[in-house]
């Protein structure tokens, strides 16, 4: 099971050297030649964000977490795929392959029922040997993280989530996930504080330049070129 994201060593701009975590954008759903392009350029920075009915691959060569249909459900107003939930964990086991993280399902803007859902799914993901994902959001405190191994996602509200993204990774390094991370200021911002991923589906829409976004963050974020973001 891939347990950690390893750091790397970075150069900043007439600085020493520094050890920090460099984010991995786990594009949603979709695995198109220019995914798999941006991923072998940008080796280990670019990776798959599965959910239940889109599960691709998986491949060796790139990262991947597996969603919960938790938000397209909230989002369509109809039930959560709780089937197509449980046979997305089974094909990921029969990969071989381990995920970054599965998310334990949620109920979006609903802090109770979050916790409620965790109590009920988490021994069964967890006996499958899957490094469980939390979803935080609207209502939660750092407290409300149930122990000291699980991805805490921040999921919730737009508003919510980028007030939280700062704060909780300061309290949780090394170990938060941001969700719909879909344009330049939200990845920026889950960047500078240390998120160690984010997943979103709309970086390859057509008719919106959010890949070439993606193409120049992960450029100026390289190894050689650390500084142009600084």
């Amino acid at each position: 099971m891939r347990d950690e994201v390893l750091p790397v060593r970075l150069v900043g701009r007439r600085a020493a050297e520094v050890e920090a975590v460099i984010v991995i954008v786990m594009v949603s759903n979709q695995c198109g030649i220019e995914v798999g392009i941006l991923g072998m350029t940008y080796p280990g920075r670019v990776g798959h964000c599965f959910s239940p009915t889109g599960e691709r691959g998986p491949w060796a060569e790139f990262p991947f977490c597996l969603d919960n249909d938790a938000w397209p459900a909230a989002k369509n107003k109809r039930p959560r795929n709780v089937q197509g939930h449980l046979k997305m964990l089974r094909w990921s086991i029969l990969s071989g392959l381990w995920p970054t993280f599965a998310l334990v399902p949620d109920v979006v803007g609903e802090r109770d029922e979050t916790l409620r859902e965790w109590d009920r799914w988490s021994p069964q993901m967890q006996a499958m040997g899957f490094r469980l994902g939390f979803a935080a959001q609207d209502g939660m405190t750092f407290d409300d993280v149930p122990n000291d191994e699980c991805v805490v996602f921040l999921g919730g509200s737009s508003k919510w989530k980028d007030a939280a993204i700062k704060p909780w990774c300061e309290r949780f390094p090394n170990r938060v996930h941001v969700g719909r991370v879909n344009g330049m200021p939200r990845l920026l911002a889950a960047y500078h504080a240390g998120a160690i991923s984010v997943d979103g589906t709309g970086w390859f829409h057509k008719g919106t330049n959010q890949s070439n976004d993606l193409r120049k963050f992960l450029r100026e974020t390289d190894v050689r070129n650390l500084s142009a973001v600084a």
